[in-house]
């Protein structure tokens, strides 16, 4: 009912936004693998069409999805109607693909038991076990009369299939994941265009979803973390940690915004017996996705010594600046502090700004 309460209340707003099309969800939920509605109010005289197609953003992937009308169109409204993607869970941003219009963000859970510690789901969503881990780009930027990029690969595979044999008989094994980001930083003014330094970071960790509203945390992981240069003799780097992140999220407008602080303890640390004087022990995360729009990320490190560093991204869709074939990100980076590489954990150089492309924001 709530939503044909608001169609008798949206018309009176629609003016005063101009002329663009605008989309109503009732209540602002939707349920994974089930149906739901959205209303959609056409500017002045245009007429409503029998089906529209809305663009689903969920984290950093995109899904197009078509809607089919409920009824014929009354006083400029129409219910559109579909089922949500069954691998789909938490906020998602929704917008109009051909036209001009609002974006809105459900809150889509899930009807299975499949992230809970116990029980068996009665039907696993289908997940893909390959899948990002922390942003994936390539960046360019100018110091010191020199110029140089960084750039960065990750992703994380899900060791257990959720859909059949232990993943299916033990639900809480489908949360074992191995994962592996690298990093480096390319001198692009030296003669032979050398690295500077890489960081290769894998891991391995446990990750809980909560599958209700009572659960005061939205995801939890804990694992093994190693990170290491590579090198040799004085320039070799490496550290061993254990770790915990716990995980919240919470819609803004219509975008959502998380905090995700990585919590950890030095297993390892020979080669360098004071870099938690410059890092610290925790990873101070947090995350603005406007609605598909601008996405903002920001780490920040604080160590013992009080030696801290901030690295901000800033990411917004190539094809929002109508840059033809060109897909991806736009991506803008800046860092300040202390130890931008792991060969250089306890040194501080000046503010580096760089720009350049993400596949993954």
């Amino acid at each position: 009912m709530r939503i044909f309460l608001l169609a008798l209340l949206v018309p009176t707003f629609v003016y005063a936004l101009g002329p663009q099309w605008l989309l109503v969800s009732p209540d602002g939920r939707a349920t994974a693998g089930q149906r739901f509605e959205l209303m959609l109010v056409a500017p002045g005289e245009e007429p409503l069409p029998e089906q529209i197609n809305v663009r689903l953003r969920i984290d950093t992937t995109e899904v197009l999805l078509s809607m089919k009308a409920l009824a014929a169109a009354e006083n400029r409204r129409r219910i559109y109607e579909a089922v949500m993607p069954a691998t789909v869970a938490g906020p998602v941003s929704m917008s109009l693909a051909e036209r001009e219009a609002n974006s809105v963000t459900l809150v889509v859970s899930r009807a299975d038991t499949m992230q809970r510690l116990t029980g068996r789901a009665a039907k696993p969503p289908e997940e893909t076990l390959l899948s990002e881990e922390e942003p994936v780009y390539f960046v360019v930027g100018y110091r010191d009369n020199d110029w140089n990029a960084r750039f960065q690969l990750s992703f994380k595979y899900r060791l257990f299939d959720q859909s059949s044999g232990f993943g299916a008989e033990r639900p809480w094994l489908a949360g074992f994941y191995f994962a592996y980001t690298q990093n480096s930083l390319w001198d692009l003014s030296s003669q032979s265009k050398a690295f500077r330094d890489t960081s290769y970071r894998p891991s391995f960790f446990w990750k809980w979803e909560r599958s209700d509203e009572r659960t005061w945390v939205d995801a939890f992981r804990a694992g093994w973390e190693h990170e290491s240069n590579g090198r040799e003799g004085i320039f070799s780097r490496t550290i061993n940690t254990a770790f915990v992140r716990p995980e919240w999220r919470w819609p803004v407008g219509t975008g959502n915004f998380e905090f995700t602080p990585k919590v950890y303890y030095y297993i390892g640390k020979d080669e360098n017996p004071d870099i938690q004087r410059y890092r610290g022990y925790v990873d101070w995360r947090v995350r603005h996705d406007a609605g598909g729009q601008w996405i903002t990320t920001a780490v920040a490190r604080v160590g013992t010594a009080n030696k801290a560093s901030l690295l901000l991204d800033l990411s917004r869709r190539t094809r929002d600046f109508k840059l033809g074939p060109l897909s991806g990100y736009l991506h803008l980076q800046y860092f300040n502090g202390y130890g931008e590489d792991i060969l250089d954990y306890n040194m501080r150089r000046k503010a580096q700004l760089r720009i350049g492309l993400a596949i993954v924001p």
